[in-house]
């Protein structure tokens, strides 16, 4: 799952026209209706963080730019800074990735948890927003062009996203004192894997393939993740929700959507939730 999107442009990510202007790349996470013909906008731009913006009479049917600024687009788009929301002035489509999500529920719901996950760890932090942009676009794109399984996109996007957080799992070495793995406990309080000398009470044990296909989602080695059973994805996509829940404190409401076998994954019930 390549991260990154194109190029960019001379202005983009800079001021125009003052400093009450400025134009961005940006992805579009979601909308919502206000008043008759208005929008608010949540976007995840490249340069500046998580922005909320009006787009101002986008459901018109006259509307000039109202289809560019659906989930899941990235754009190129202009906004002039206001006092709690900014308003979107012009708007140009870089690449219409909703347009074939929304054809494919499947692909669609995966979106949504994409999106959220993105929107979620961006509320606040902006430090690592750029990366996390990044992270998105690339998810999108696969997602899209199909080239991966869209489960193992998913997984993928939120054990980088988890850290580019600050959040990284470990796989291999024990997550509390180093200890060179394979280890055969999983502890999702501890950080990951674990020793037998600092397995916590009530660890999970997963399949020591399961920890293999994490781990290979996190580096990015996709050979491997075809390869592994879908009973091993399964449990690997359990760990990795408990894992997202416990360190934003509370789930991501889109996963439970996402299709896997035609059953939901659950949060495994022997993995601490706070």
């Amino acid at each position: 799952m390549p991260g990154g999107s194109r190029g960019s442009g001379g202005s983009r990510g800079s001021s125009i026209g003052g400093a009450k202007s400025y134009r961005d790349e940006a992805v579009v996470l979601r909308t919502t209706k206000l008043g008759e013909a208005d929008r608010i906008v949540s976007l995840l731009t490249r340069h500046h963080g998580r922005v909320r913006a009006v787009a101002k009479g986008v459901r018109r049917t006259s509307s000039r730019f109202g289809a560019r600024l659906e989930p899941f687009t990235c754009v190129d788009v202009q906004l002039h800074r206001g006092r709690s929301l900014d308003t979107v002035t012009q708007v140009d489509v870089l690449a219409p990735y909703g347009q074939v999500l929304a054809a494919d529920y499947g692909l669609y719901t995966v979106g949504h948890a994409l999106v959220e996950t993105a929107e979620r760890f961006t509320e606040v932090e902006r430090e690592n927003a750029t990366q996390q942009y990044l992270l998105l676009v690339g998810a999108l794109r696969t997602l899209s062009r199909r080239e991966h399984d869209a489960p193992l996109v998913l997984d993928a996007f939120l054990l980088r996203s988890l850290a580019i957080a600050g959040y990284a799992a470990s796989f291999a070495d024990c997550a509390r004192c180093g200890a060179p793995g394979p280890h055969t406990a999983f502890n999702v309080a501890a950080g990951g894997a674990v020793c037998s000398a600092c397995r916590p009470p009530g660890s999970a044990a997963p399949d020591p393939q399961t920890l293999e296909l994490l781990a290979a989602l996190l580096t990015g080695d996709w050979q491997v993740a075809r390869d592994a059973e879908e009973r091993c994805r399964r449990e690997g996509s359990g760990l990795v929700a408990a894992f997202l829940q416990w360190h934003l404190e509370r789930g991501i409401r889109s996963l439970r959507h996402v299709e896997r076998d035609d059953t939901p994954v659950l949060v495994p019930a022997h993995v601490p939730v706070r």
